[in-house]
C-alpha cells in the first residue's frame, strides 16, 4: 500500500507545472499538526538552545531563551512554540521586535528572518504547571519545601521555554539556573559550576548532545541525593527529603548498574550520556519518563513505607530497564514524528523485560509480562476501538490517542516473536546496525525494519504489513485426532478476530503435548513450528502419544490467543494443581479466564476453580495473577448487584484469603500478597470488623507488618463500605500521616464513601476546571468515586455525567479526559445501562478521539458484564 501512495505522490509531482502554493498559516490553536511540523523541519536545522532560568520556589518562574538555527528559506513567517507565557522582550537577529503571540506560539515575521544562521532571544515569565506537564511545582505538605521537575512528552517542552517542539528538530541545550541556596539541579549533563549568588546559587551546565525537545529535562529542588560511583557510569538518585526514608537506594543502584552493563553489551554501543540520574517525583502523570540521563519516576508507584516485596522489586527493576532501553532507542535514535512513538515504547517494553530476565534475579520476567502487559494487549486488541500498531497521528493533540496496551505490549510481543522468527543473534545485529546508523538522528519504522531485514537477508515487507499495519488478534487452536493411542493427524488452525479484521499472520510458536501421569501432567513432545494461513499441518507430531492436553503457544513465543480444544480445556480445568511448570499453569489459568470473559465458562464455575486451587499455589508470580483475576471476578459480581450467591461466595473468598494470610506467616512476600487479596475482597460485616481490629491492634496476625501503607488500605476499605466509625478513623489517620501520599490516600478513602452528598461534592470539585487542587488529586478522586458495588449511587448522577460529557471534552483537554473517561463514564451492568451508552454514542458524534474511545470501550465492557451475568448457572 505504501508503494502505491509513493508512486501516486511522484506522479503528482511530475505532473505539476506551477510553483508550489504558499503554505497555509499555522492553525491558531494549542497543537502542532504533522503537516506544519514537516514544513518547519524542512526549513530549520542545526538548532542550539541557550537557556537561563530563575527559580525562586514561588508560583511563577522567569527565563531567557536564545535559539540559534539555520534557515534555508526566509520567504515565509516561522513559528516557535511557547505556551501561556508573558513575554517581556523579543529580539530577532539583534533587532528588538514586538511579539506576535497568541499564547500558544510566537510568529516570527519573514522580514525579520534571513537565509542562513538566525538567532532569537526571548525573555518571559510563566506560571509553574500543576498538572504534571511542563515545569511542574509541588509544595510538600509535610515541611513546606518546594520541588520542581519537568515532563515534556508528548509535546510539552514549550510549557517551560520557547522551542521548536517536535521530535525531528533535535537540538543542543546549554542551561544556567538560579535557585534557592538549598536546592540541587539535575539535567541532561552534569553541572560544571555552582556559584553562590544573592543568597542563592547559580548552576551552570555544559552544552548537551543533540536531543529532541521531549528528551531534554531539568529538575530542581531541595532533593535528597544518593550517589554510587562503583560502576562504569556515575549514578545518582533523588527524592524529596520527607520521603527519603521510604527509598531503598541500594536496590535502585543494583538494578541500574546491572542494566547499564547488559545494554552496553547487547547494543554494542556504550551508554552515551556520561552519567545516570534517576528522580522520584510527586504528582507524576505516568509511571516514568526516559529523559536523557535524568529519568523521572512516579513516587506513587515506587515509594513504600515498609520493605519492598519481591513483586515491588521486580516492578522497579522492570521499569528501570524499560526507561534505560529508551536511552538508546528513543533518546539516541528518535522517531521522526509521534506516529513512531509506539516503536519507542514497544522496543523499551521488549528490551526492558529481556534485560530484567537476563540481568537481574527476576529470571521469570517473561511470565510476568505474559500475565500482565500481554493480556492487557489481547483485551485491547479485541475491543471495538482496536487499531493497528502503526497509525497516523495528525497533530500533537492526537499523540497519545493510541498510547495503550497495543502500543506497549502488543508491539513488544511482535518484536519478541520476530526475534524468534529471525533468530536471536540476527535480531540483535539488526538492532545494533540501526542504532549505529541513526545515532543522534531521527528515524522511521522503515529505517528500523530495513536494518533488521538487511541483517536477516530477507524481505520483511509482508511481515510488517500483517503485524504493524493491520489491527486485531488471531486465535490459534490445535485440531488433532488419535488412533491406537497415537496422533494420526495434527493441524494448527488460525482464525481472524472478526470479518472486519481478516488478516492471518505468520509467526513461530512451540506446540507442546502433555500426558497425565502419576506425577501429574508431563511434557511428552514439543516442536517449534512456523505457520501462516488458516491451517498448517504439523506432520512432525504424527505418531506422538495421544495427548491429554495440547498447548499451541508453549512458552509464549507468539502473539495469538489460544483456544484450547475441548479435551485440553477439560484437562486444564480439572488438573491445574497437577501442572508443575508455573508458566504453563499461568497459561491454563488464563485460558479459563478467557472463557469467563467470552461468557463461555460461567463465572461461578471459575470461582469454584479458584477456591479449589488458589490456596495451594506456590509460585509467587502466578499467585499474583490469580489474585488479580479473583479481584476482577469479584468486580463483576459487585457490578451485578446484591445476590445470595455474591454474599455466599464473597464470604468463602474472604475466609480463603485470610486463612492463607495466616498460613503464610513465614514468607512475608506470600503473606503480603494474600493479605492484599483479603483487603480487596473484604466486604462482609465480619471481614470489615477483622480489618478494623487489625488497624487498632486488637487482632495481631503473626508476621504481618501493619505499615502506614497497609493502614491506609484498611481505612479506605472501611470507608468504602461505611463501616461504623470509619469517618473518624479517616480523620485520625490524616493526622497521623499528613504526607502527600497520605493526603492522596485520604482523598481516595473519602471519595469512595457510599454517601450521595459526598459524591455530589466530589463531582463538583472534579468538574471545576479552575480548582486549586493538583490534578494528581483530582485524578485520585475520579478513580475512587464509584466502586463497582455502588450501583445505585452511580445511577444517581449517570445521566448528568453523560449529558455533560461533550462540553467537558471540549473544555478540559486530553490530559484530563484520559483520566475522566475510563473512571466516570457510567456503566452499571444492565441492558438499560448499555442502551444509555449507545444513545450517548449517537448523540455525541464529535467527541475527541480519546473520549469517543472511552465511551465505546465502556459500552463494550458493559455488554460483556451483562453477558457474563447471563452465562452464570448460579446467581
Amino acid at each position: 500500500m505504501k508503494k502505491y501512495l509513493i508512486a501516486a505522490a511522484v506522479a503528482l509531482t511530475v505532473g505539476a507545472v506551477h510553483a508550489a502554493p504558499t503554505p497555509a498559516p499555522r492553525a491558531e490553536n494549542a497543537y502542532l499538526s504533522q503537516q506544519d511540523a514537516a514544513a518547519r523541519a524542512a526549513r530549520v536545522s542545526n538548532v542550539d538552545y541557550t537557556l537561563d532560568f530563575a527559580l525562586t520556589g514561588k508560583e511563577t518562574f522567569s527565563g531567557t531563551t536564545t535559539v540559534s538555527f539555520d534557515l534555508n528559506d526566509a520567504s515565509q513567517a516561522l513559528t516557535i512554540d511557547l505556551d501561556k507565557a508573558a513575554i517581556t522582550s523579543l529580539t530577532v537577529n539583534g533587532k528588538a521586535v514586538t511579539p506576535q503571540y497568541n499564547q500558544w506560539f510566537i510568529t516570527l515575521a519573514a522580514q525579520d528572518l534571513k537565509a542562513g544562521r538566525n538567532t532569537i532571544t526571548i525573555a518571559y515569565t510563566r506560571p509553574h504547571s500543576t498538572n504534571g506537564e511542563g515545569l511542574h511545582r509541588m509544595v510538600d505538605p509535610v515541611d513546606g519545601r518546594v520541588y520542581t521537575y519537568t515532563h515534556f512528552e508528548p509535546a510539552a517542552a514549550h510549557q517551560m521555554f520557547p522551542v521548536f517542539d517536535q521530535p525531528d528538530l533535535k537540538g543542543t541545550y546549554q542551561i544556567t539556573v538560579s535557585t534557592p541556596a538549598d536546592w540541587v539541579v539535575s539535567s541532561t549533563m552534569r553541572e560544571t559550576s555552582v556559584q553562590d549568588v544573592d543568597g542563592g546559587k547559580r548552576w551552570t551546565f555544559p552544552r548537551s548532545k543533540k536531543l529532541s525537545p521531549y528528551n531534554f529535562s531539568m529538575h530542581a529542588g531541595p532533593y535528597k541525593v544518593w550517589e554510587d560511583n562503583s560502576g562504569k557510569y556515575p549514578m545518582r538518585l533523588f527524592a524529596r527529603q520527607s520521603v527519603a526514608a521510604q527509598v531503598s537506594p541500594q536496590d535502585w543502584f543494583k538494578y541500574t548498574k546491572q542494566g547499564l552493563g547488559f545494554f552496553d553489551q547487547y547494543f554494542g554501543i556504550p551508554y552515551q550520556f556520561e552519567k545516570y540520574d534517576q528522580l522520584l517525583v510527586p504528582d507524576f502523570l505516568y509511571g516514568a519518563m526516559e529523559n536523557a540521563a535524568a529519568i523521572t519516576f512516579a513516587e506513587g508507584r515506587f515509594l513504600h513505607k515498609e520493605e519492598m516485596t519481591a513483586a515491588q522489586k521486580q516492578s522497579l527493576a522492570g521499569v528501570i530497564m524499560h526507561e534505560m532501553a529508551h536511552q538508546w532507542f528513543g533518546d539516541l535514535v528518535t522517531m521522526k514524528w509521534w506516529n513512531g512513538l509506539w516503536l519507542n515504547e514497544s522496543f523499551a517494553s521488549f528490551m526492558g523485560t529481556l534485560a530484567t530476565a537476563e540481568a537481574t534475579e527476576f529470571t521469570n520476567a517473561w511470565q510476568g509480562f505474559y500475565s500482565g502487559g500481554k493480556q492487557a494487549a489481547y483485551v485491547q486488541d479485541q475491543r471495538v476501538t482496536t487499531h493497528a500498531i502503526e497509525t497516523p497521528v495528525a497533530s500533537t493533540a492526537n499523540a497519545f490517542d493510541n498510547i495503550d496496551a497495543i502500543t506497549y505490549s502488543k508491539g513488544a510481543s511482535t518484536l519478541k516473536q520476530l526475534r524468534h522468527l529471525l533468530g536471536e543473534e540476527v535480531f540483535r545485529q539488526g538492532v545494533h546496525n540501526y542504532l549505529v546508523k541513526y545515532q543522534y538522528r531521527n528515524a522511521t519504522l522503515d529505517d528500523f525494519i530495513g536494518s533488521l531485514a538487511e541483517a536477516a537477508q530477507r524481505d520483511l515487507s509482508g511481515w510488517t504489513r500483517e503485524w504493524l499495519y493491520e489491527a486485531g488478534v488471531n486465535t490459534i487452536t490445535a485440531d488433532f485426532s488419535c488412533k491406537g493411542g497415537k496422533v494420526s493427524a495434527f493441524t494448527l488452525r488460525q482464525s481472524a478476530g472478526s470479518p472486519a479484521l481478516p488478516t492471518l499472520r505468520e509467526q513461530r510458536v512451540q506446540i507442546a503435548l502433555f500426558q497425565q501421569g502419576p506425577q501429574g501432567l508431563a511434557l511428552s513432545k514439543n516442536v517449534a513450528v512456523t505457520y501462516k494461513g488458516a491451517a498448517a499441518a504439523v506432520p512432525s507430531l504424527q505418531g506422538a502419544a495421544c495427548p491429554d492436553l495440547v498447548y499451541p503457544n508453549y512458552q509464549d513465543w507468539g502473539f495469538a490467543q489460544v483456544q484450547l480444544d475441548k479435551k485440553s480445556f477439560a484437562t486444564a480445568r480439572a488438573s491445574l494443581s497437577k501442572v508443575d511448570d508455573p508458566f504453563l499453569r499461568s497459561m491454563l489459568w488464563q485460558s479459563l479466564w478467557d472463557g469467563v470473559r467470552a461468557a463461555k465458562l460461567p463465572l461461578n464455575d471459575f470461582l469454584g476453580v479458584v477456591l479449589a486451587n488458589a490456596p495451594a499455589e506456590k509460585d509467587y508470580t502466578l499467585l499474583g495473577d490469580i489474585v488479580d483475576k479473583m479481584r476482577a471476578a469479584k468486580g463483576y459480581l459487585d457490578a451485578m448487584g446484591p445476590s445470595a450467591y455474591r454474599a455466599k461466595v464473597g464470604a468463602q473468598l474472604e475466609r480463603m484469603a485470610f486463612a492463607a494470610t495466616q498460613a503464610a506467616s513465614a514468607d512475608k512476600n506470600f503473606q503480603r500478597r494474600w493479605f492484599g487479596a483479603y483487603l480487596n475482597l473484604a466486604s462482609s460485616p465480619a471481614a470489615l470488623r477483622q480489618l478494623a481490629d487489625i488497624l487498632d491492634g486488637k487482632l495481631v496476625v503473626p508476621g504481618l507488618n501493619v505499615s502506614q501503607d497497609v493502614r491506609w488500605e484498611i481505612v479506605a476499605r472501611l470507608n468504602r463500605y461505611a463501616y461504623p466509625g470509619s469517618a473518624e478513623l479517616l480523620a485520625a489517620e490524616q493526622k497521623r500521616d499528613p504526607s502527600d501520599s497520605g493526603q492522596q490516600a485520604a482523598i481516595a478513602a473519602a471519595a469512595s464513601r457510599p454517601d450521595a452528598k459526598v459524591k455530589a461534592e466530589w463531582l463538583a470539585t472534579i468538574a471545576d476546571l479552575q480548582t486549586k487542587l493538583p490534578f494528581s488529586r483530582v485524578r485520585t478522586a475520579m478513580n475512587s468515586l464509584y466502586p463497582a458495588e455502588q450501583v445505585a449511587l452511580n445511577e444517581q448522577s449517570a445521566a448528568q455525567r453523560l449529558e455533560r460529557l461533550s462540553q467537558l471534552d471540549k473544555d478540559a483537554g486530553p490530559v484530563y479526559m484520559r483520566a475522566y473517561g475510563p473512571a466516570l463514564i457510567p456503566a452499571t451492568c444492565t441492558p438499560a445501562s448499555v442502551q444509555r451508552l449507545e444513545a450517548a454514542i449517537v448523540k455525541f458524534p464529535d467527541l475527541s478521539v480519546g473520549t469517543k474511545r472511552s465511551l465505546l470501550v465502556t459500552k463494550q465492557e458493559d455488554e460483556r458484564c451483562v453477558a457474563i451475568r447471563k452465562s452464570m448457572t448460579i446467581f
